[in-house]
């Protein structure tokens, strides 16, 4: 057996187990977040005299941490408090409604959230019917899959598209401009397809345009710059931060307050997790609470164009032997 073939047999099995692993991690990582998702202090608006009103706390009490009851004065300041998004749900005191409750919810934050609150609901008095939809959610997606699965694409052409501008073009200059242009069209025609065609992103085709565009630079500008300084593993590492981290702690499918722990907050720290709380803020609440999320994608953007700029002037400071070794990658 040739020494070529023993270091190909070497190779193969060492790219076998390293992926295999890698599958194992990330399935494990992925499945686990997805099925520890319960609702975790999510804030509800209780309106109701003392003796109901204890009656419901001991309900709500009995499911641990799940949530946090916010006792208001009346049903008008439950509404605002849903579209304030301070709120997910509000339990109304209504005893000419034959039940002694009714429910108002804002499904538009998340229709998971929504549909645990019904659930709580037909446990208190027998039925779910008695639901009032303060912020609907989208009448195309009412579940939320549409986006979810919209969503996906988008984090994952992120990392395609930086692994093939650091190996494929060499001049850093290159792949800033590709960089911007691959934002440019993925959030004109992303916008099109999910806002226009298959509907089930709320707002404005602009509006979401505009924030595909920053998540875009965002995910895709880290993962090209810190290859272009770094190499292999500066992609690797990019790819952690935004894939393998920001996807499932966006909170897109679920609302953050459903994940375990602090991982909700911490993945509306990352662009996907940011920019479904900014369209969603946009689209169904006239723009409440998109300050917070908006201000996550630009800052991303920026160290996104940063580290873009720094391997810019690295690539200036290269050798022209090294310029010749990159383009034969």
């Amino acid at each position: 057996m040739s020494a070529h073939l023993t270091s190909a047999k070497r190779e193969m099995a060492k790219a076998v187990i390293i992926v295999a692993l890698v599958q194992f991690v990330v399935g494990g990582w992925f499945s686990w977040t997805a099925s520890r998702s319960e609702p975790t202090r999510v804030p509800v608006a209780v309106v109701a005299d003392n003796g109901p009103y204890k009656q419901l706390d001991a309900l709500l009490g009995a499911h641990g941490d799940d949530f946090d009851t916010r006792r208001v004065d009346s049903a008008g300041r439950a509404e605002s408090l849903l579209r304030d998004r301070e709120v997910y749900g509000a339990f109304v005191q209504d005893d000419a409604a034959g039940h002694g409750w009714r429910l108002k919810v804002a499904s538009a934050a998340s229709p998971a959230v929504s549909a645990a609150l019904s659930g709580l609901l037909a446990e208190l008095t027998g039925t779910s019917e008695l639901v009032e939809e303060v912020v609907p959610a989208n009448g195309n997606d009412p579940h939320g899959s549409g986006m979810t699965m919209g969503f996906f694409p988008l984090i994952v052409t992120s990392v395609i598209i930086g692994l093939l501008l650091v190996l494929k073009v060499p001049d850093a200059r290159l792949r800033l401009a590709g960089v911007a242009a691959f934002a440019v069209l993925s959030g004109l025609l992303s916008s099109l397809m999910l806002t226009v065609v298959s509907d089930v992103l709320p707002g404005s085709f602009l509006t979401n345009a505009a924030a595909i565009l920053l998540l875009e630079l965002g995910m895709a500008g880290f993962i090209t710059g810190l290859g272009g300084l770094l190499g292999p593993g500066g992609i690797a590492a990019g790819a952690v931060v935004m894939f393998l981290i920001g996807n499932p702690l966006s909170g897109i499918a679920t609302g953050p307050d459903l994940l375990p722990g602090r991982l909700g907050s911490i993945g509306q720290l990352l662009p996907p997790g940011a920019a479904g709380s900014f369209i969603r803020a946009e689209g169904s609440f006239a723009g409440t609470g998109s300050g917070s999320p908006l201000a996550v994608l630009t800052g991303w953007a920026v160290v996104a164009l940063a580290l873009l700029l720094l391997a810019v002037v690295k690539g200036r400071r290269r050798r022209p032997e090294d310029a010749r070794v990159l383009q034969n990658v």
